[in-house]
């Protein structure tokens, strides 16, 4: 079954879209640029191109989706996902740094939740750099678990983080 492309409202003036498109893409790297620099207190973050070809790698591999949150009609934070028979992936979760403890990245968790339910898959599991003891407090409050499962990515120590679903949406 498909991913639905319709748009849905979860906290007041926050939009959640699919959308694969090229402008969407790009807007997705530089949200995930300036997220990323700012929890990893870079001056300046990373030219878009640096981080757009991890986005369109998940993508091309045809069960990956897209999904940008607008706030106030602005892109604000995106997800990406990739469908897997018995879970869905969540690849990459950013908001942008002026809208984090705002609502945007818990909007975007249920989102996921939504989309995973209708995908007809029993759960959701991600990677996360396991010192982001921000990112870390979303998830959970967001009903996610760390498991032991560790890996090596980029230099730095990540953790598998799970999710189990409740009854799946038709």
């Amino acid at each position: 079954m498909d991913l639905p492309a319709s748009e849905l409202n979860y906290v007041a003036d926050v939009r959640i879209t699919r959308n694969e498109s090229d402008d969407s893409q790009r807007v997705a790297a530089c949200i995930w640029a300036r997220a990323t620099a700012r929890r990893d207190n870079l001056l300046v973050p990373a030219p878009v191109e640096a981080k757009l070809p991890g986005i369109q790698r998940r993508l091309s591999t045809g069960a990956g989706s897209l999904h940008i949150a607008y706030l106030r009609g602005e892109a604000a934070g995106f997800a990406l996902v990739v469908t897997h028979e018995s879970a869905l992936e969540l690849v990459y979760l950013a908001v942008v740094p002026e809208a984090w403890g705002t609502g945007i990245g818990s909007s975007i968790l249920t989102y996921v939740d939504d989309q995973a339910r209708v995908a007809g898959v029993d759960g959701l599991e991600l990677w996360i750099i396991d010192d982001n003891e921000r990112a870390m407090q979303v998830y959970e409050r967001s009903g996610w678990k760390p498991t032991e499962d560790l890996k090596v990515s980029s230099g730095r120590l990540e953790r598998r983080l799970v999710k189990e679903l409740g009854e799946r949406l038709e």
